[in-house]
């Protein structure tokens, strides 16, 4: 990756997509490469310019950010997507972070954490906004409330640092922010991660908090 975030902007409000590119500019290191107004339109942006991120509104016409998810990821480019949305669509986020989201965030994120989160993506950091996480733990287990025998077998595996990683994953902490928070290097934290995918068999943060969750691991 070069010094220079790439990003490309898909959103069908043409006033959100000007705010986004204002609070990307000013020597952010971030570059907006492209606009769109739809998803099918933001799936040929991405391709045409391969950026290192694509920020995504979940409903917009011709096609949704959902189907644009799915086909960048199942197309194979390197682009991460972060999910735009307003948060009344617990649902669709969750829908987006199993197809391949590298995130979300709410559209009144502040600039400075905007910015951040942009650059976290791009390095390959998911991005789940803490302020979020607990609803969409609760969206994802209202109907799973206890662990089966298999989330049981691998809570009982785990060493102690990795329940405080896994319990600091389900209360919506970024890697550095767990690294600062157990004292510990951003590339043990990596690897602690990893290794709870692993375990637990889960794709992204989200699986593995709701598996957390269940299990009762605070």
């Amino acid at each position: 990756m070069t010094d220079v975030t790439r990003v490309v902007l898909v959103d069908d409000d043409p006033l959100v997509r000007a705010g986004l590119t204002m609070m990307l500019g000013g020597g952010s290191g971030i570059e907006v490469v492209g606009e769109a107004p739809d998803g099918r339109a933001g799936v040929e942006l991405v391709a045409r310019h391969t950026p290192h991120v694509a920020l995504m509104d979940i409903r917009m016409p011709i096609m949704d950010g959902l189907a644009a998810v799915r086909e960048i990821v199942a197309a194979g480019y390197p682009t991460r997507v972060i999910v735009l949305t307003t948060f009344d669509t617990d649902d669709m986020v969750l829908n987006a972070l199993r197809d391949g989201a590298a995130g979300f965030l709410l559209k009144d994120t502040p600039p400075a954490d905007l910015v951040d989160a942009v650059h976290r993506v791009a390095r390959g950091e998911p991005m789940l906004s803490p302020s979020v996480t607990t609803q969409l733990i609760a969206a994802a287990t209202n109907n799973a409330h206890v662990p089966n025998d298999g989330v049981r077998e691998v809570v009982a595996s785990l060493t102690e640092r990795e329940r405080e990683v896994a319990a600091a994953v389900a209360r919506g902490l970024s890697n550095s922010e767990i690294s600062a928070e157990l004292f510990i290097g951003v590339a043990t934290v990596k690897t602690h991660v990893g290794n709870l995918f692993t375990k637990f068999g889960a794709a992204n943060r989200v699986q593995l908090a709701r598996h957390v969750h269940d299990a009762g691991l605070r």
